[in-house]
């Protein structure tokens, strides 16, 4: 199991929110980059990426900060929030970035989705944010109607190969990750599945091990000092 160490993106700085509330959000860093050669140092292989503004308007306001990890780090980089296109895929692609992360666009435009999915193939993955069992999409300001399982299985279906799956309301709460929710899924499932939101703890990060998740999004944990990061990716393996 991978360790995915997290930098949620705003205004060009590291934040976290608290169950993804804009009005709960604390600055960690002022440079995002030097959070990345951090992360590298420790001996992460990944990072997770997310701008917040993009999955909250569609955009990609933090564009040139994702690029610049990718270029500067070495670290494999998985980007989502705001990718509702070909060309923001294409950007990042071209960008250096190592697999994107689609979520709104998967519910919302379904065709658009799948061949995106059929033609980037393992460079693209789906996120799907879980609130009481159902999928939120918009920067989890919208719950939809789409029961999570049934989601991801629908999404197994079209040959998805790794989705990114968040319970929101252990998103920075500290509180320890949803291990009910990831047993479900991995016995229900045979794809990559890359647990988020809550893991505040190595025993968290063994357990998900155990039930052979491909990986583990770091954020909080690592930000308040919670867990250190070269241990947790030492566990995960």
């Amino acid at each position: 199991m991978y360790i995915y160490p997290a930098i949620d993106l705003y205004d060009g700085k590291a934040v976290r929110l608290l169950r993804g509330d804009y009005d709960q959000m604390t600055v960690y860093s002022d440079d995002p980059l030097a959070v990345a050669r951090d992360f590298a140092a420790a001996g992460a292989e990944h990072i997770h990426m997310v701008d917040l503004a993009g999955a909250r308007d569609g955009t990609t306001p933090n564009f040139d900060v994702v690029a610049s990890v990718a270029r500067h780090t070495g670290l494999k980089v998985e980007i989502g929030g705001g990718v509702r296109s070909e060309d923001v895929i294409r950007r990042y692609l071209d960008a250096g970035v190592d697999r994107v992360i689609l979520g709104t666009a998967a519910v919302t435009d379904w065709d658009f989705f799948t061949a995106m999915a059929d033609k980037y193939g393992p460079r693209l993955a789906a996120g799907v944010d879980c609130r009481d069992g159902y999928v939120a999409i918009r920067g989890w300001r919208e719950t939809s109607a789409l029961p999570c399982l049934d989601f991801c299985r629908r999404l197994q279906d079209a040959g998805v190969g790794a989705v990114i799956c968040t319970d929101i309301s252990k998103d920075g709460a500290m509180a320890g990750t949803n291990r009910a929710l990831y047993q479900t899924l991995t016995a229900a499932l045979d794809m990559d599945i890359v647990a988020s939101g809550g893991v505040s703890s190595l025993e968290d990060v063994a357990a998900l091990r155990d039930m052979g998740l491909a990986g583990a999004i770091l954020g909080k944990a690592y930000y308040t000092g919670a867990v250190d990061l070269a241990r947790a990716i030492e566990v995960a393996k």
